[in-house]
């Protein structure tokens, strides 16, 4: 069965840092976009940052400068490094991935459980 799950979330202070990372599991044939998304409380769900399989990385342009976005293909897996944060980075950081399970089938879009961040004093 394929499945993401997300883990590095947490409480920060304003301007600390935290890593998350997605794994990918199940059987895996390739995978193409990946990405990180947010939802803060009451709002919808906004893209944070994308990266291709190929390694090339797009970001909101709220996070611009502040994130980088990086995968390992021989792991399966995404890391989101977040610095300088914001209380406005507060959110459920969730992880989204196009799979093929095989060489004939088509990408199916999966999404993790979501990991939560949190950032105050």
């Amino acid at each position: 069965q394929l499945q993401l799950v997300e883990s590095g979330g947490g409480l920060v202070q304003p301007g600390g840092s935290v890593r998350l990372s997605c794994v990918a599991s199940g059987r895996i044939f390739s995978i193409n976009t990946m990405g990180w998304y947010r939802q803060a409380p009451g709002k919808q769900r906004d893209l944070v940052a994308t990266i291709t399989s190929d390694g090339t990385a797009n970001y909101a342009d709220f996070v611009k400068g502040r994130f980088t976005i990086s995968r390992d293909n021989a792991k399966n897996t995404m890391t989101l490094l977040m610095n300088s944060l914001k209380p406005e980075d507060t959110g459920l950081y969730y992880c989204n991935a196009n799979i093929r399970s095989s060489r004939v089938s088509g990408y199916l879009e999966l999404w993790g459980q979501g990991t939560l961040v949190t950032v105050s004093l």
